[in-house]
Order: structure tokens, then sequence, then C-alpha cells
């Protein structure tokens, strides 16, 4: 897992803005649960590494050409300690059905998918290539 002060530096490298980390980075090692989706956790969301596991399954479709997470602004405060993810994003030819099928979003208790990441693009760095003909989607939890 990556460490709140590589992302930082990441964050003032690129602009002062949102890096998007990649599955291993985020989920890999983390045991804080309420790391994302912490309204969730403890109500019947699966575990991080389950997630990660989803995850993982679904970015080895030739259909998807990357998934990173996506971090929540307020981990960027100075009172914040730790890591704390908003959404992940999915780049990917699947339609939004198959990709909320796959991941089984009504077990993770997430929201729809919906098209685009959850700020906007300028506020991310580290931001991989969307291959013509793919869009992202993000996978998000109230």
């Amino acid at each position: 897992m990556i460490s709140r002060e590589d992302v930082l530096e990441r964050s003032a490298a690129g602009g002062d803005r949102y890096p998007l980390l990649t599955v291993r980075e985020f989920f890999h090692g983390n045991e804080v649960e309420d790391s994302i989706a912490p309204n969730q956790y403890g109500y019947g969301r699966p575990g991080l590494a389950e997630i990660a596991r989803r995850l993982d399954l679904l970015a080895a479709d030739p259909a998807v050409a990357w998934v990173r997470v996506q971090l929540h602004e307020e981990m960027f405060d100075d009172y914040y300690e730790g890591l704390s993810a908003e959404a992940v994003a999915i780049c990917t030819t699947l339609a939004g059905e198959d990709v909320a099928a796959r991941l089984d979003v009504e077990s993770l208790q997430a929201e729809p998918l919906w098209e685009g990441l959850v700020y906007d693009a300028v506020d991310f760095c580290d931001v991989p290539p969307v291959p013509d003909g793919y869009r992202v989607l993000s996978l998000v939890w109230d």
C-alpha cells in the first residue's frame, strides 16, 4: 500500500492535483476498512481484500484498459491522516451493466456506475490515456 506521504508528494509533483492510484497501491496491504465506502463498512459491504480481488479480475479483461482509485479530496487536508478514496475509475469498452454485474455492485453496496470521474478531470494527475473507443466509468459509494 502506498503511504499518505507518497501520495502527497505525487500530488505536489502533479501540480497539487489528486493522483489516481492503482488497485495495488491503494488496496494491497490496506487494513483500514473505512478508507473506502466507510458508510457501508460493518453493514454488509465486503472487505477491502474482496473489493480488490473483484477489481483485479475486472482489470484482467482485455476490454478494460485500466482501473484506478480516485482519492477523496478531504484526505489532502492538513488534519487528515491516512488514505481515503472517493471512488474507483474503470476505463473500458464494456457496457456499464456488464461492469456492474461482474463487480456485483449490489453486494458492494455501491451506487449505479456512472460515466466520468468523480471530480473534474483537471483535478487529477497520473491519469493513464483513454484509448479510442473506451470511456471511464466510476464506481461510487454514498
